[in-house]
């Protein structure tokens, strides 16, 4: 499967590297790297926004996680599982799982406690973590693509990718009825009800018959939108470092940054699969908006609205970055 990038042995022990995972230490290295870069070329200390990426991380991730589970609080309050099973679900990060407005609703309050603990002005720092912020994301989206979640609808185009056995479109599709799994890959749980049989399972993992069948069967295409939103984020870096280097009103960089990701999401949205937690009635139609829909709207407004509020007279310090 695409989420074990790598296995090997070390001392007669299975050693698995996940590629959601190594996305995520990638994009923190590259968060750390550009950070201290931008931070230099702007006249504030490098040494400061080490700490200051680590605890956007963290937050992040926290802010992330919990976004993501009240957009899918159906899978996470699972009646069979009790409550112990439903937390163990809530802190499993192996599958996935991070709603990226969320890690930025917690994170940016408290990076700007940071700055403000540490004398960073605050709006300079502002405008550098915003296309850090887009660096970050581009990076974990080739994450989530390795671990086949946060992907788009079906689609016919010559780069829609079929998905492997048990991951989050196969199973989705197969719950669905638009798949039918072959028959050596069901198992029968307590309930006389019947299941799919999960790649990690032990009678999978000593049976070279069933994983050979479980290779040979693939999701129905879908829209690549993680790699989609991977390109858009490293576009918007490029934009956004760019702007910095001629912005006149320190905070500009940030707002456009909320205003073109908000708009970004938003427009990708519509082609993923993700639950709808407003409805609204156009035209005479029904149409549903996620959790991130919503949020992306809010960016822009949030966006424009910084973007006209700062003064255009205000003094600013910008230094010069080669690109």
């Amino acid at each position: 499967m695409l989420k074990e990038l790598v296995h090997f042995q070390i001392f007669g022990h299975t050693v698995i590297i996940y590629g959601y995972g190594l996305m995520l230490v990638l994009a923190f290295m590259a968060c750390v790297v550009s950070c201290k870069w931008l931070a230099r070329q702007n006249g504030i200390n490098p040494d400061l926004v080490v700490n200051a990426v680590l605890i956007g991380l963290i937050t992040g991730i926290i802010g992330a996680r919990v976004c993501h589970i009240l957009e899918n609080l159906h899978e996470y309050t699972r009646p069979e599982l009790g409550f112990a099973g439903n937390l163990i679900n809530m802190m499993n990060l192996s599958g996935g799982g991070l709603t990226f407005y969320g890690g930025v609703l917690l994170a940016t309050p408290c990076l700007i406690l940071y700055a403000w603990a540490q004398k960073i002005p605050i709006l300079r720092g502002m405008d550098i973590v915003a296309p850090v912020l887009m660096i970050g994301l581009g990076v974990g989206r080739i994450g989530c693509f390795l671990n086949g979640c946060c992907y788009g609808e079906q689609g016919n185009l010559p780069w829609c990718v079929r998905f492997p056995y048990f991951s989050d479109p196969y199973i989705a599709q197969y719950e669905q009825h638009q798949i039918v799994a072959p028959p050596q890959l069901f198992q029968r749980a307590q309930d006389y009800s019947v299941t799919l049989l999960d790649p990690d399972d032990p009678q999978m993992r000593a049976s070279p018959r069933l994983q050979q069948i479980a290779a040979q069967t693939r999701s129905l295409p879908v829209e690549p939108t993680q790699l989609y939103s991977s390109f858009t984020a490293f576009l918007l870096a490029g934009l956004l470092i760019s702007y910095l280097t001629i912005r006149r009103v320190e905070g500009r960089v940030f707002a456009l940054m909320l205003i073109l990701e908000g708009f970004s999401r938003f427009v990708l949205e519509l082609i993923r699969v993700e639950p709808s937690v407003w409805n609204i009635w156009l035209g005479g139609q029904i149409y549903g908006m996620s959790i991130s829909m919503v949020l992306g709207l809010m960016c822009i407004a949030a966006g424009i609205g910084m973007w006209m509020l700062l003064p255009e007279n205000q003094e600013s310090h910008v230094h010069a970055v080669a690109i």
